[in-house]
Protein backbone atom coordinates (compact mmCIF):
# COMPACT_ATOMS: atom_id res chain seq x y z
CA UNK A 1 0.00 0.00 0.00
CA UNK A 2 1.28 3.79 -1.08
CA UNK A 3 0.67 6.54 0.99
CA UNK A 4 -2.15 8.97 -0.13
CA UNK A 5 -1.86 13.26 1.09
CA UNK A 6 -5.46 13.71 -0.83
CA UNK A 7 -8.05 14.74 1.32
CA UNK A 8 -10.81 11.89 1.39
CA UNK A 9 -13.66 14.27 1.07
CA UNK A 10 -12.18 15.67 -2.31
CA UNK A 11 -12.25 12.34 -4.16
CA UNK A 12 -15.14 10.94 -6.19
CA UNK A 13 -16.92 7.83 -5.00
CA UNK A 14 -16.91 4.46 -6.96
CA UNK A 15 -17.90 1.38 -4.82
CA UNK A 16 -17.86 0.34 -1.47
CA UNK A 17 -16.63 -2.89 -0.47
CA UNK A 18 -19.31 -5.04 0.66
CA UNK A 19 -17.08 -8.59 1.82
CA UNK A 20 -14.38 -10.55 1.70
CA UNK A 21 -14.42 -12.69 -1.04
CA UNK A 22 -12.75 -15.67 0.51
CA UNK A 23 -11.16 -17.72 -2.17
CA UNK A 24 -7.93 -15.25 -2.23
CA UNK A 25 -8.57 -12.78 -0.19
CA UNK A 26 -9.78 -10.48 -2.15
CA UNK A 27 -13.02 -8.44 -1.89
CA UNK A 28 -16.51 -8.06 -3.41
CA UNK A 29 -17.09 -4.56 -4.24
CA UNK A 30 -20.59 -2.60 -5.16
CA UNK A 31 -19.90 0.04 -7.83
CA UNK A 32 -21.42 3.17 -7.17
CA UNK A 33 -21.28 4.74 -10.84
CA UNK A 34 -23.32 4.59 -13.72
CA UNK A 35 -20.13 3.39 -15.91
CA UNK A 36 -19.13 0.01 -14.10
CA UNK A 37 -16.83 -0.42 -16.76
CA UNK A 38 -14.29 1.49 -14.97
CA UNK A 39 -13.60 -0.92 -12.74
CA UNK A 40 -11.79 -3.86 -14.59
CA UNK A 41 -9.21 -1.22 -15.45
CA UNK A 42 -9.17 0.21 -11.97
CA UNK A 43 -5.02 -0.04 -10.91
CA UNK A 44 -5.73 1.78 -7.50
CA UNK A 45 -7.83 4.06 -5.67
CA UNK A 46 -7.83 6.20 -2.45
CA UNK A 47 -9.61 4.79 1.05
CA UNK A 48 -10.29 6.64 4.18
CA UNK A 49 -7.11 7.48 6.30
CA UNK A 50 -7.24 9.18 9.98
CA UNK A 51 -7.41 12.42 10.04
CA UNK A 52 -10.11 13.00 6.83
CA UNK A 53 -7.09 12.55 4.84
CA UNK A 54 -7.20 9.55 2.31
CA UNK A 55 -4.41 6.18 1.50
CA UNK A 56 -4.29 4.63 -1.68
CA UNK A 57 -4.27 1.26 -2.59
CA UNK A 58 -2.94 -0.66 -5.71
CA UNK A 59 -5.52 -2.82 -6.99
CA UNK A 60 -3.84 -5.92 -8.71
CA UNK A 61 -6.65 -7.71 -10.56
CA UNK A 62 -10.72 -7.22 -10.75
CA UNK A 63 -13.42 -9.49 -12.47
CA UNK A 64 -17.02 -8.46 -12.76
CA UNK A 65 -19.21 -11.45 -10.65
CA UNK A 66 -23.20 -11.48 -10.42
CA UNK A 67 -23.59 -7.53 -10.75
CA UNK A 68 -20.54 -7.01 -8.83
CA UNK A 69 -16.64 -6.59 -9.11
CA UNK A 70 -14.19 -9.28 -7.17
CA UNK A 71 -10.98 -6.38 -6.60
CA UNK A 72 -7.49 -8.23 -5.44
CA UNK A 73 -6.00 -4.95 -2.85
CA UNK A 74 -2.43 -5.46 -3.36
CA UNK A 75 -1.02 -6.37 0.61
CA UNK A 76 -4.49 -7.83 1.67
CA UNK A 77 -3.14 -11.51 1.83
CA UNK A 78 -5.44 -12.75 4.42
CA UNK A 79 -8.60 -13.10 4.89
CA UNK A 80 -8.07 -10.67 8.10
CA UNK A 81 -6.70 -8.11 6.23
CA UNK A 82 -9.59 -8.17 3.73
CA UNK A 83 -12.46 -7.89 6.57
CA UNK A 84 -10.29 -4.41 7.24
CA UNK A 85 -12.37 -3.03 4.05
CA UNK A 86 -15.88 -4.23 4.55
CA UNK A 87 -17.78 -0.65 3.96
CA UNK A 88 -15.25 1.36 2.90
CA UNK A 89 -16.01 3.15 0.03
CA UNK A 90 -13.44 3.24 -3.02
CA UNK A 91 -12.77 7.00 -4.25
CA UNK A 92 -11.01 8.61 -7.42
CA UNK A 93 -9.43 11.67 -7.87
CA UNK A 94 -11.37 13.91 -10.34
CA UNK A 95 -8.95 13.93 -13.12
CA UNK A 96 -9.95 10.32 -13.57
CA UNK A 97 -13.59 10.22 -14.23
CA UNK A 98 -14.46 9.27 -18.01
CA UNK A 99 -15.49 13.00 -19.98
CA UNK A 100 -18.92 13.13 -20.36
CA UNK A 101 -21.07 14.37 -23.17
CA UNK A 102 -21.52 18.43 -23.41
CA UNK A 103 -25.37 18.59 -20.79
CA UNK A 104 -24.02 15.41 -18.68
CA UNK A 105 -22.76 15.56 -15.38
CA UNK A 106 -21.79 13.73 -12.63
CA UNK A 107 -23.67 14.13 -9.84
CA UNK A 108 -21.28 15.47 -7.63
CA UNK A 109 -20.44 18.23 -9.92
CA UNK A 110 -24.18 19.47 -9.33
CA UNK A 111 -24.58 19.52 -5.33
CA UNK A 112 -24.44 22.84 -4.14
CA UNK A 113 -25.26 24.61 -7.24
CA UNK A 114 -27.28 27.62 -7.00
CA UNK A 115 -30.56 27.41 -8.28
CA UNK A 116 -32.25 30.35 -10.08
CA UNK A 117 -35.47 30.79 -11.88
CA UNK A 118 -35.63 32.52 -15.50
CA UNK A 119 -36.16 36.02 -13.93
CA UNK A 120 -33.31 35.16 -11.88
CA UNK A 121 -34.42 34.79 -8.17
CA UNK A 122 -32.91 32.66 -5.80
CA UNK A 123 -34.98 28.94 -5.22
CA UNK A 124 -32.24 27.52 -3.41
CA UNK A 125 -29.07 25.51 -3.85
CA UNK A 126 -28.89 21.49 -5.02
CA UNK A 127 -28.45 18.85 -1.71
CA UNK A 128 -29.11 16.06 -3.22
CA UNK A 129 -29.45 14.59 -6.67
CA UNK A 130 -32.52 11.73 -6.31
CA UNK A 131 -32.88 8.03 -8.33
CA UNK A 132 -36.19 7.50 -8.15
CA UNK A 133 -36.56 5.03 -11.20
CA UNK A 134 -38.25 7.39 -13.02
CA UNK A 135 -36.85 8.54 -16.55
CA UNK A 136 -35.01 11.17 -15.04
CA UNK A 137 -33.50 12.16 -11.48
CA UNK A 138 -34.82 13.98 -9.27
CA UNK A 139 -32.98 17.74 -7.68
CA UNK A 140 -33.84 18.34 -3.81
CA UNK A 141 -33.03 21.82 -3.88
CA UNK A 142 -33.49 23.44 -0.42
CA UNK A 143 -33.90 26.96 0.05
CA UNK A 144 -35.77 29.74 2.42
CA UNK A 145 -39.12 28.63 1.13
CA UNK A 146 -38.71 24.83 2.26
CA UNK A 147 -37.53 21.92 -0.42
CA UNK A 148 -38.34 21.61 -3.91
CA UNK A 149 -37.86 18.88 -6.09
CA UNK A 150 -37.10 19.21 -9.81
CA UNK A 151 -36.60 17.01 -12.43
CA UNK A 152 -33.25 17.17 -14.31
CA UNK A 153 -34.69 17.34 -17.52
CA UNK A 154 -33.79 20.15 -20.37
CA UNK A 155 -37.84 21.15 -20.01
CA UNK A 156 -36.95 22.37 -16.47
CA UNK A 157 -32.96 22.80 -16.29
CA UNK A 158 -32.15 25.60 -18.65
CA UNK A 159 -28.74 26.02 -18.00
CA UNK A 160 -26.06 24.69 -16.14
CA UNK A 161 -22.97 27.14 -15.22
CA UNK A 162 -20.40 25.38 -12.91
CA UNK A 163 -17.95 27.73 -13.03
CA UNK A 164 -19.89 30.22 -11.95
CA UNK A 165 -22.18 27.65 -9.59
CA UNK A 166 -25.27 28.27 -10.24
CA UNK A 167 -28.23 26.63 -12.50
CA UNK A 168 -31.00 27.84 -13.91
CA UNK A 169 -34.51 26.59 -13.90
CA UNK A 170 -38.29 26.93 -15.35
CA UNK A 171 -40.60 26.52 -11.79
CA UNK A 172 -43.82 25.14 -12.57
CA UNK A 173 -46.70 27.53 -12.06
CA UNK A 174 -47.56 25.89 -8.60
CA UNK A 175 -43.92 26.34 -7.59
CA UNK A 176 -44.00 29.90 -8.26
CA UNK A 177 -47.30 30.59 -6.35
CA UNK A 178 -47.24 28.14 -3.31
CA UNK A 179 -51.29 27.87 -2.22
CA UNK A 180 -51.95 28.59 1.57
CA UNK A 181 -53.67 26.12 2.99
CA UNK A 182 -55.47 26.23 6.64
CA UNK A 183 -57.80 24.02 8.32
Amino acid sequence: MTGGSRPFADLVAIGRVIRPQWRKCEVIAQTLSDLPDRFPELKAAYVPAPGGGSRKIEITSCWPHKGRFVLKIAGADSIDEAERYRGVELRIGEEELAVLPAGSYYHHQLRGLVVEDEQGAEVGTVAEILETGGEAVVLSVRGEAGEMLIPLAAPFVKEVDRAAGRMVVTLLPEERDPVAVTR
